[in-house]
This record gives C-alpha cells, structure tokens and sequence, in this order.
C-alpha cells in the first residue's frame, strides 16, 4: 500500500515532466521490439523507415533497426526530440542520408527535416513548398517540388528543384522543370526529373526534365509516358522510370533511358510492358512490384518481379517465393540490404493504422515482419 502511494505521485510528476516539455502535448515514447536479426561484419549499421501517415493526421513519423543490437524502434523521433510541437509534421514524403546528416522530406509540412543520422536529434530545417524528394551531389541536397498548393487544379503551376547547401541548411538555388515533379537522379552532372503533371490530370506532364548541374538550368524536356513517378539509375547508369498511366485506358509501364554513341543526354531506349510502383536495385537485378489503381474497377493490381538489368527482361514474376506475399495487402515501399541482399517490402494495409515491414531473404523467403507506423513507405541505410 505504502509503494503505491509513492509511486502514483511520481507517476504524475514524471507526466506533468513530460507533458510540459511539449506545451501539454504528450510524447509518445519510442516502443522496441526485439527482431534478432543482427550484422556486424559489414559497413551497415542500421536503416531509418518514414512513414507517412495520412494526409491530414500530422502521423508522420520515423523508425530504426540497428543491426548490432537487433531492436526495432517505433516512433524513434519523437523521444528523442521532446521539445518539437508536432514533430517530424504531415506527410512523410522521402528520406535520405548525406555525410552525417538524415534528411526527412515532409511534403504536406512543406519543409525538409534534417537530423544528426546516429543520433537522431534535430539539427533543423529548410522550408520548401510541397516538397516531394531529395538526392544528393557533390555536397549539395536537392529537393523536388510541386511548387503550388496540395491541390488538384487544371492551372497548377510547374514545379522545381531547389538546390540546398548541406552546411548552412539553405537553399541556394532553384530552377523550374515541368508540372508535379517527382524522383530524380545525377548521371554525369546532369539531372533527370520525372514530371507527373499529376494536379493537372487527365492532362497530365509526360516528360523527363534534364538540368545542367553546373549553370543550375533545365537544358531539355524529353517525351517518356504520362504520369511519371519512379526515376532510379542502376549500376550501368541507365535510368528506369515508371509511368503510372491514367488509371483507366493508358496502363502503368517501365521505360529505360540511357546514351547512345555520340549523344550527350538520355534517350528512351525501351519499353517494359510491366506496371511498376516502386523498384529496387542490387547488383544486376532490380525487384519491383506494381499496385495498379483501376477507376473502373475501384480495386488495385498487385503484381511483383524481377529484372535482369543487363538484358531489360522480365526473369521472374515474384521475388517472394513462399507465398507470403498473399499476407501483403498493399505494397508500397521496397529496398534492398545493398550487402546482403535482403529485400525489404512495406505494406500499408487500410492507410489509416499501423502498417508492416517485411524482411525477405535475397533468395525471396520471409526472414521476419514488424509493425511500423501508419504507411511505411520510405528506407534509408545507416553506415558505421
């Protein structure tokens, strides 16, 4: 009896503690679940998972497995960060680690977070509207942007990529690209960015913007497909990118660019018949999966596969060879361990509660799963 009349008192001042670091907000303390799958021999520590939580609930929010210590950490950034209102913010939109630093795009925020990478504690931020996601180049950060408000509207404005010094967490320059700007990449001090134009829709952008990283200048648009989303380069340099179609007539589909003899840019060499969401890359494979929307239908597609990058063909129709992707309802983040291989899918399940991650071996077997957030989308890997 004593020891409960202690400790009710101090069970109230320790939440009165916390709950004042926050103005009357509570922090939600980090949760750890032990997966056991530990790897220390190689140069990976650990990886960062966003989620992004719905649009409007401000559940964006950050987790961490650390390989040495075999913990998952749920709602990592919150704890460690007690004295930010609202924490990371609405919408996790992307994520990326750069020298020591974690950069966390939060697109509905409009702002880009930025975090020690080991610690994980706030360094601060860079205000971008409606960003979307974020590369990294010769010690620069850049961040595309839809530019105008989260809106759909047959007059929204082009977007633009924002180039931000990675010391003084600013940004320094921008240059305007095509409508609703998504993934892009460096190849050879050009920039290559997917314009989706999907605000616009059905008269959605169908082009690849290409910008000169030296004078900071969009020098080409490039024809590709409508809707463009996913812009990733393999090993070789060549460019996969993913249209997803208009959801009714015109079907997701997988394009490649790379250069010919005696061309400075990009060209689209092939057509993948496939529809494709999100795609990873380890070695000479690249492992995608497809969550096709169909308005007539109301439902969504799922397929999943495997690419021989070398060749452009399809080698497998599913990376997952023990049936278990029948426990996945609604893929929707893929990344590859970039040493051993294994391959890591998301599901986000209804989009409004806590969501999954699932670990495959890279022979496509499940190794473990582990709640996460509410739409787990985004993985980064920490190194040592």
């Amino acid at each position: 009896m004593k020891l409960r009349h202690f400790l009710l008192p101090l069970l109230t001042l320790l939440l009165g503690a916390v709950s004042g670091c926050r103005e009357d907000e509570l922090v939600v303390p980090t949760e750890y679940e032990i997966i056991g799958d530990e790897y220390r021999d190689g140069d990976i520590r650990g990886f960062y998972l966003v989620n992004e939580g719905n649009m409007g609930s401000n559940k964006c929010t950050l987790d961490y497995y650390d390989y040495y210590t075999g913990l998952y950490s749920r709602n990592f950034y919150a704890e460690r960060n007690p004295d930010v209102i609202k924490e990371l913010g609405d919408v996790g939109n992307d994520i990326g680690i750069y020298g020591s630093k974690l950069y966390v795009v939060v697109n509905c925020s409009h702002k880009v977070e930025v975090l020690d990478a080991h610690s994980g504690i706030r360094l601060g931020q860079i205000d971008i509207p409606n960003c979307r996601y974020v590369r990294f180049h010769r010690g620069r950060a850049y961040v595309s942007s839809y530019v105008g408000p989260v809106l759909i509207d047959p007059n929204a404005p082009k977007g633009a990529v924002y180039e931000i010094d990675t010391l003084a967490l600013a940004v320094t320059r921008k240059v305007t690209v095509g409508y609703q700007p998504e993934e892009m990449e460096v190849v050879d001090d050009y920039m290559y960015v997917a314009n989706s134009g999907g605000y616009r829709a059905p008269e959605y952008d169908n082009t690849v913007s290409v910008i000169q990283m030296v004078d900071f200048k969009q020098v080409q648009q490039i024809p590709v497909g409508i809707n463009l989303h996913r812009l990733k380069k393999d090993r070789y340099d060549k460019l996969w990118v993913t249209s997803r179609g208009d959801y009714q007539y015109r079907p997701s589909r997988l394009y490649v660019m790379q250069k010919k003899p005696g061309y400075n840019q990009m060209v689209v060499t092939d057509t993948i018949p496939v529809a494709c969401s999100n795609m990873a890359f380890f070695g000479d494979y690249m492992y995608y999966y497809a969550t096709e929307w169909n308005n007539y239908t109301a439902s969504n597609t799922i397929t999943y596969g495997v690419i021989d990058v070398r060749t452009k063909t399809v080698i497998s129709d599913s990376f997952i060879k023990d049936g278990s992707e029948k426990d996945i309802t609604i893929p929707y983040g893929i990344a590859v361990h970039p040493e051993t291989g294994d391959i890591f899918v998301t599901d986000a399940k209804n989009y409004v509660s806590s969501g999954t991650l699932y670990c495959f071996s890279s022979d496509g077997y499940k190794k473990w799963s582990v709640r996460t957030g509410d739409i787990p989308a985004h993985i980064t890997f920490l190194r040592k």
